[in-house]
């Protein structure tokens, strides 16, 4: 297995994005949706112009869209069983995901098209493997453990919901069945508490080598087996563990904490899954971001994530500057917008991203667009907030699992409040230098603004159970939830009741 694939493939961003747009558009012309917004035209203009015209034509004729629109003009319809509306037929299975930011559920249509265009991008991270040096091949029989939401999906009139990781695994081919962990049985399990138990009093019985989960989650659970058996590691149980694909959150500020429940090191693959589809992983070993999915469904566009195009809020303003893969700049910042054969239309999925490697496609996620901090203009994204955590956690030998960030007023100006997730004693001042000396160092403007209008940062430090017992409140305990690394608006009140109804604070 290790001899599949050795070699890098040579792609073309903008041929592959083309092609990909073509397929969408040829697919949904005849949709309620493609007749709107004319994709007969704009099919015409791909199929026989090389240039990017096809590209000025689609950006004139398609709005833009958030969940909140199209799910008001389009997709509510969905809901009801309506064939034909922004994807050909019905849409059978619904992902429930509130991101992070938002307090009410999202529907969000996976078609048949989209498990499969999943299916084949897992596959295809799966045979990356093959770029890895010394693989044994007995690695690929193998148990491979997915921790994630209940496959008991909720029927709902014309359709079944659930969270996405549920649904694929719900739907999961059937020769990979053998190697799939926890097994059927357990994977339906609704209540996250009794599910981790399972997986536990199982855990000895399997043989497993690759782990994929969300981090806080597959910590949570390595915690639990390791206490459990009473073991140093978790590979005094699982002797043949060795690569864990994650995603959903950077996992850098898990890190120190996941490699001290070790007894060897790991291979990390990096994943980029969203309920509206699976949008890159880490193609090799050398690389340092994922490689964007180009030719499986999804059409990409980048929005500059600046001051022109988006509001203080982090809302899109109307007709902001969008890029196509061959016109973005490395190193910049953009929010993503998607086109997928899930039915979803210039869509804005929420998260900013950064070029690394723009000849091969490669990004990193920076953050969320409502996730960053700009009060007075500190432009704070979640990846200098990451990376701060990290140094941090590094300088002192510390292990951070969670973190949130709130801003507030303070007095007539502003200020930020770091409540920070940690089993161990800390020093809360020594905390507070730190974070404002390493986002200092990562952030120029919040360096400048740390001398004028933002006038302090505030830290309270609390335990681990602490997050997780509001995600419980939420009900987004395991799958594919993450905890918000900023709370904005409703949440921050919500957050801090929380606290002091539990005695936290």
């Amino acid at each position: 297995m290790g001899s599949l694939v050795t070699s890098r493939r040579k792609i073309n961003p903008f041929k592959q994005q083309k092609r990909t747009l073509a397929k969408l558009i040829s697919k949904a012309r005849y949709t309620e949706f493609g007749e709107k917004y004319r994709f007969e035209e704009i099919l015409s203009s791909s199929l026989f112009n090389d240039s990017s015209e096809f590209y000025e034509k689609y950006k004139n004729l398609v709005p833009i869209y958030d969940y909140n629109k199209i799910y008001k003009e389009w997709w509510h319809r969905l809901l009801n069983g309506e064939k034909n509306v922004t994807w050909p037929g019905q849409v059978k299975y619904f992902a429930l995901s509130s991101g992070t930011s938002e307090a009410s559920t999202k529907h969000i249509p996976v078609t048949n098209a989209m498990s499969r265009a999943m299916q084949r991008a897992s596959i295809r991270q799966i045979l990356s493997l093959g770029r890895y040096k010394n693989l044994p091949d007995k690695l690929y029989e193998k148990g491979f453990l997915m921790l994630g939401g209940s496959t008991d999906l909720s029927r709902k009139d014309n359709h079944y919901e659930g969270d996405l990781s549920g649904i694929n695994a719900s739907q999961i081919p059937f020769w990979f069945k053998p190697y799939y962990k926890p097994g059927e049985k357990i994977a339906a399990e609704k209540d996250w508490a009794l599910k981790l138990e399972e997986i536990t009093l199982q855990a000895k019985d399997w043989d497993i080598g690759f782990v994929v989960g969300v981090p806080a989650w597959i910590q949570l659970l390595m915690e639990k087996i390791i206490d459990h058996y009473k073991l140093k590691n978790i590979h005094e149980i699982w002797p043949n563990l060795l690569v864990f694909g994650h995603g959903g959150v950077s996992f850098e500020p898990y890190k120190k904490g996941f490699e001290r429940l070790l007894g060897k090191p790991l291979i990390y693959i990096d994943t980029y899954l969203a309920s509206e589809g699976f949008l890159a992983y880490q193609p090799r070993p050398s690389s340092s971001g994922m490689q964007l999915v180009m030719d499986n469904g999804i059409f990409f566009e980048f929005v500059p994530f600046n001051d022109i195009n988006f509001n203080t809020e982090g809302e899109i303003k109307e007709n902001p500057e969008t890029l196509m893969v061959n016109e973005v700049e490395e190193g910049k910042e953009y929010a993503l917008l998607i086109s997928t054969c899930a039915g979803a239309w210039r869509y804005l999925i929420g998260d900013t991203v950064k070029f690394v490697d723009k000849a091969n496609a490669e990004i990193v996620i920076t953050g969320r667009t409502k996730h960053y901090l700009s009060l007075c203009g500190e432009h704070l994204s979640v990846d200098n907030m990451n990376k701060a955590i990290d140094l941090i956690s590094n300088e002192l030998g510390i292990s951070v699992k969670e973190f949130t960030v709130a801003g507030v007023s303070h007095g007539s100006l502003f200020a930020h409040h770091w409540y920070i997730g940690s089993d161990q004693k800390i020093d809360q001042s020594e905390i507070k230098r730190l974070i404002d000396a390493k986002l200092s160092e990562v952030n120029d403007d919040y360096a400048v603004e740390r001398k004028h209008a933002l006038k302090d940062i505030f830290v309270t430090m609390l335990p681990n159970e602490a997050f997780y017992g509001w995600m419980e409140t939420k009900g987004k305990m395991g799958g594919q939830h993450k905890f918000p690394r900023v709370l904005k608006k409703n949440l921050i009140g919500d957050w801090e009741t929380f606290l002091k109804l539990k005695g936290y604070v």
